[in-house]
């Protein structure tokens, strides 16, 4: 579904991504994993079009986006959340999902006056908060959600793009300790019934271990490993990199 090949992006003339190689298949869940500062938003910036490589190529499922707009990129079926919430706290839960519908859809200029008149469009965005589990909070203002909850409508609004690739960067940073797995588990679920692949940026293992299909390593602006997390976590140099034990 998505191939990058030999991908570099310099600012100033320091390299922080550095000829780049990886894959992500259909309905494929990868984890991105690597120490802090080594370039992990800026790679999901690079696939989602906010940032444009230096050289290198990204294609998606045959098509080649390196220099393709983020909208371009939403239009073909990529989508990214954000590390902090990206929510229009004006709006309630339902018009959020709403908004990023009628935006699909071309209608975004009249969305105010004509959300009422829209029933499919209503009706769609309920069922995609039902589907993560927030139909009972559809008239709620974001600001009176949980941490937990306004990552879960960041991910529903991602998914409102109609994604078919979608970039979660820390969908669980915020979120309580005891709530992260109920936060992902609803994430996941919904990702795997509407069979979306998915690539997320990670520092906590035991959501990488939980709902990973594969995991990437990056360091040095490389892909130094990729595998089963359990056997990439094995290796000698990326537990050195990522715990700080030496084989």
């Amino acid at each position: 579904m998505l191939r990058v090949r030999e991908l570099v992006k310099e600012f100033d003339k320091v390299v922080i991504i550095d000829r780049a190689n990886f894959e992500v298949k259909e309905d494929e869940i990868v984890s991105l994993v690597g120490p802090n500062g080594v370039g992990k938003t800026t790679l999901v910036n690079l696939i989602s079009g906010h940032l444009y490589p230096t050289s290198g190529t990204i294609e998606y499922r045959g098509k080649d986006i390196t220099t393709a707009t983020p909208y371009v990129r939403i239009k073909l079926g990529i989508a990214r959340n954000f590390q902090i919430t990206n929510l229009f706290d004006g709006a309630t839960v339902l018009d959020n999902v709403r908004i990023c519908l009628f935006s699909i859809y071309g209608k975004i200029r009249n969305w105010v006056l004509s959300a009422n008149h829209y029933k499919d469009v209503t009706e769609e965005a309920i069922h995609i908060l039902e589907t993560f589990g927030l139909s009972d909070k559809a008239n709620l203002f974001p600001d009176s959600l949980s941490e937990g909850d306004k990552k879960v409508l960041d991910t529903a609004m991602a998914f409102a793009l109609k994604a078919k690739f979608l970039l979660l960067d820390e969908p669980t940073s915020g979120v309580a300790t005891a709530d992260k797995f109920k936060v992902m588990d609803t994430i996941i679920s919904a990702i795997k019934r509407q069979k979306m692949s998915c690539m997320i940026i990670e520092h906590d293992m035991d959501i990488v271990f939980d709902y990973s299909d594969r995991v990437l390593v990056l360091y040095g602006g490389e892909i130094i490993a990729s595998g089963h997390p359990k056997e990439v976590m094995e290796q000698d140099k990326v537990k050195e990199i990522l715990f700080g034990v030496r084989g």
